[in-house]
């Protein structure tokens, strides 16, 4: 084709809520090369070709808001990546996709762009965007490529990549309770809900439907038995494995029979009303293309319904025809299946309410029997049936007879599907009239289905429609509690941890079973079941799927935001604790403003009656009020709520040594700050901030303020954060402050404690930029009588001690005394020094980066927690 002009680079799904949109979106990095500087309308015949492929375009309205809008745009010049936006859109919306939200931006001048756009289909999503750079190239190149090609493509792999009909349903269901919905890979498989009332569905096949259970409708004779035995009338059977055999079975038990597989489904190889032999030895072979083994059973007479059973009722009951055209003495049989598949309701797979009719050898063999051919021209008015079974995968129709079946019908119905064991099940009669009881009439249950497909109930040929899927959501979440699984999530700079703690511990003396993720580990009900940094997307995500717990904490971090989005849907409590100088001229984010964008999706994205808990104190408080439409409420340490003017009907804060609570007119006065042990007494006021945050959330969580009193009197053990230790005759704190406004806090609160020296054993993650570790080592060389500097172990693209001489330099810049300051790399060993050298009445304070080493020394060398 020639040299690709646009190079992909990189290419990132968001499935979830974002920082781009609150739909799914993907983000595509390009270098356009050459043409950074050249507008498209420069690029000869380039607009031509564009439009030829992509008629669509000229009514595009890009940014001008209108349509046509894009069209103006190309005529007075605009570039490559943003063309390439529109184009993967405009192929989207091609395929039956409502898309509209895109937006390309420089990334890395002159030629690297990064292109955000929706998606609803993730494949297809992806596909569009590899597709749309080629056919450009292409353009570029002074070729046409045929287009229609493409799209053809893209439509097949697409419907492939859809949920099922079935699924669907449940699916549209669900999300209109606000039942959050997450697919697992790219089938038919999804999870309903969060935690203890999760469910997982694939079809109409729930979790609740055993292996052994779904083993036994496989079997078609094994189920036959299970139901004789429960007195529920079916037709007898014999299996057999051979043609002779299948012959003789047919003569025992009379003809006409029907044939089919032991374990086939919606209806492969089944052949009803035989009564030839050399029919009875073909149908035998058809059968075995299917599975082991082809029961022979007695031929019901009557006509094909289906029953749904939902848990304990009938859910919706449809008579089924097989696909079948009528002639009209003009075309041939192949002619009138073309005009009967040219119905708008019938598709290729299950992506619409239709099936189309497909010819192959089974209809063949039909046609045969009837003395047809696919090129015979049947009289007008003569129905040809082009299968023996009424599925509709293979073309057929229904009409729903919900309303007529019969009592003992419906009982009988939801007996099989319970002998079976088997919650959604789908049983199949054959009877003359459903209206009237087979017990009577001589009909039976000649099938019982897992995973029955819902079509037919959802959109029948005719009567009326049934919200199945409804049914099948009533029956999974059958309860006001099973819909609502709470969530709190929390953000910020500084706090995020310790408030994260607070209202897990809170919320599991409140009887509720917790799941926590956190810098330090995902905890299930109080014990760590996995460690390491899971403040992520991903960790939220996994925790969410967690049966044991009702509710969930998740601390959710800046980074993860923006590389994945949020691993939840909407939280009923989002809290941003502060936003200050961090992580600045990182992914983006170079201003506070920045910053707090990212956090803001945390507040943005809360259910519709939950709460956004700000911090009445930081000056991004009103920038990240005009974000959210959830109800507000404000924290304070000082009751200074001036920044927030205006926000919040419900103010929790510190007065006179007390938390209170104000609530329109009425004021709490909650507990006094001195019993909140992680307070110290109040001398650790980032604490108070973050007790007053957890009391915040757990009371727009409706729990009783004792309750709270009680969880933040009751919570001590806060690892990692402030713990001190006494050793001899000093103390030690560890703590993990890894930034400038932790730094502060650490550091005031350790001059509210009586020492003689104040020795600090700091460092920085190297991700921070020069200036952030320069300002952290000036705050250091003006706190601390002496200084042991230690790097981390992962030194996030730094070389070794780089990070230290920065700190060094810094602090001796302050005129620090060389001799009171010293590098020793290993954190351990640098506490080991300090620990060595300690005077009595100091107080050494460790900023690490591993905690687990630090605290075993400690415990070595018979250090034990302060009081």
């Amino acid at each position: 084709m020639g040299t690709d002009k646009i190079r992909i680079l990189d290419f990132i799904t968001y499935p979830g809520r974002n920082i781009y949109c609150h739909r799914p979106i993907m983000k595509l990095v390009v270098d356009i090369g050459e043409y950074s500087n050249i507008p498209t309308k420069d690029i000869q015949g380039f607009h031509d070709r564009l439009l030829k492929a992509f008629p669509g375009l000229k009514k595009n309205c890009c940014s001008l808001g209108y349509e046509g809008g894009f069209l103006e745009r190309l005529k007075e010049g605009t570039y490559l990546a943003h063309v390439l936006e529109h184009v993967i859109l405009e192929m989207q919306f091609m395929l039956g996709y409502e898309v509209k939200y895109g937006k390309t931006r420089v990334l890395e001048e002159p030629s690297v762009y990064s292109l955000v756009y929706e998606f609803q289909n993730e494949v297809c999503g992806l596909e569009c965007g590899k597709t749309a750079v080629f056919i450009l190239n292409c353009f570029l190149n002074d070729k046409d490529p045929d287009t229609q090609t493409f799209m053809r493509y893209l439509k097949k792999i697409s419907i492939d990549a859809e949920l099922g009909p079935s699924t669907t349903a449940i699916v549209q269901e669900a999300k209109k309770r606000g039942i959050p919905v997450t697919r697992i890979g790219h089938e038919s498989l999804v999870q309903l809900g969060y935690g203890k009332y999760r469910r997982i569905v694939e079809s109409t096949l729930t979790d609740a439907t055993s292996c052994i259970a779904a083993d036994i409708s496989c079997n078609k004779q094994l189920t036959k038995t299970i139901l004789s035995e429960n007195h529920i009338p079916v037709p007898y059977g014999k299996v057999v494995y051979s043609e002779f055999s299948a012959v003789i079975a047919a003569k025992q038990i009379g003809l006409p029979v029907v044939l089919k597989p032991c374990d086939g489904n919606q209806g492969k190889g089944v052949v009803l009303n035989l009564d030839r032999e050399e029919d009875i030895k073909n149908a035998f072979h058809e059968g075995c293309k299917y599975g082991n083994g082809v029961i022979v059973e007695k031929f019901v007479t009557g006509n094909d319904y289906r029953v749904l059973v939902v848990g304990n009722k009938v859910s919706a009951a449809a008579k089924r025809l097989p696909a079948m055209v009528t002639g009209d003495g003009k075309h041939t049989v192949k002619e009138l299946v073309d005009l009967v598949n040219l119905d708008e309701n019938r598709g290729d797979q299950h992506e619409k309410p239709l099936t189309k009719i497909r010819i192959d050898e089974i209809s063949v063999g039909i046609l045969k029997s009837e003395n047809l051919t696919v090129d015979s021209v049947p009289e007008e008015g003569r129905v040809v049936k082009l299968r023996a079974n009424g599925n509709l995968s293979t073309g057929g129709t229904a009409i729903d007879c919900t309303d007529r079946i019969h009592p003992e019908n419906a009982e009988l119905a939801v007996r099989a599907a319970k002998s079976i064991g088997i919650d959604i099940a789908g049983i199949d009669i054959v009877t003359e009239d459903l209206s009237k009881s087979i017990l009577d009439t001589g009909g039976a249950i000649v099938e019982v289905n897992t995973a029955p497909g819902i079509r037919m109930h959802i959109y029948p040929s005719e009567g009326t429609p049934r919200n199945v899927a409804g049914d099948i959501v009533d029956l999974l979440f059958p309860t006001e509690e099973s819909y609502h699984f709470p969530i709190v999530s929390v953000t910020g700079t500084n706090g995020k941890t310790t408030t994260a703690r607070l209202i897990a511990h809170t919320l599991s003396l409140a009887g509720r079973k917790v799941g926590l993720t956190s810098t330090s580990g995902t905890f299930v009900n109080g014990k760590c079941i996995f460690k390491g940094d899971h403040s992520g997307p991903r960790s939220a995500k996994t925790l969410l799927s967690n049966k044991e717990i009702d509710c969930a904490v998740l601390e959710t971090a800046r980074g993860g935001i923006i590389r994945e989005g949020l691993g939840y849907d909407l939280a009923d409590v989002g809290i941003v604790m502060n936003i200050a100088e961090d992580h600045l001229g990182m992914d983006g984010t170079e201003t506070l403003e920045d910053l707090a964008f990212v956090k803001s999706l945390v507040t943005e994205a809360v259910k519709e009656n939950g709460y956004a808990v700000f911090n009445a104190e930081d000056n991004m408080t009103p920038f990240l009020m005009e974000r959210t439409k959830a109800n507000v409420i404000l924290f304070s340490k000082s009751n200074r709520f001036e920044k927030a003017a205006g926000g919040g009907q419900i103010r929790v804060f510190a007065q006179d040594g007390w938390i209170r609570i104000q609530d329109k007119e009425t004021l709490i006065s909650l507990i006094p700050i001195t019993e909140i042990p992680i307070t110290c007494s109040g001398k650790i006021e980032c604490n108070i901030e973050n007790a007053l945050a957890a009391a915040a959330a757990l009371y727009a969580l409706r729990i009783s303020v004792d309750k709270i009193a009680q969880g933040l009197r009751s919570y001590r053990q806060n690892t990692g954060r402030f713990n001190r230790y006494a050793v001899k005759n000093f103390h030690v704190m560890l703590d993990y402050g890894h930034n400038l406004p932790g730094y502060r806090q650490v550091i005031g609160a350790c001059k509210r404690f009586d020492s003689s020296r104040l020795v600090g054993v700091i460092g920085m993650p190297g991700d921070r930029s020069d200036e952030a570790i320069r300002s952290v080592g000036a705050l250091c060389a003006g706190s601390f009588d002496r200084i042991y500097i230690k790097e981390d172990l992962d030194k996030r693209g730094r070389e070794p001690l780089e990070v230290a001489n920065l700190f060094q330099n810094a602090i001796l810049e302050k005129n620090y005394e060389q001799k009171n300051v010293q590098i020793i790399e290993n954190e351990l060993e640098a506490l080991k020094a300090a620990v060595g050298s300690a005077n009595p009445g100091d107080l050494i304070v460790v900023l690490y980066e591993k905690l687990e080493p630090l605290e075993e020394y400690l415990n070595s060398i018979g250090a034990k927690p302060a009081e």
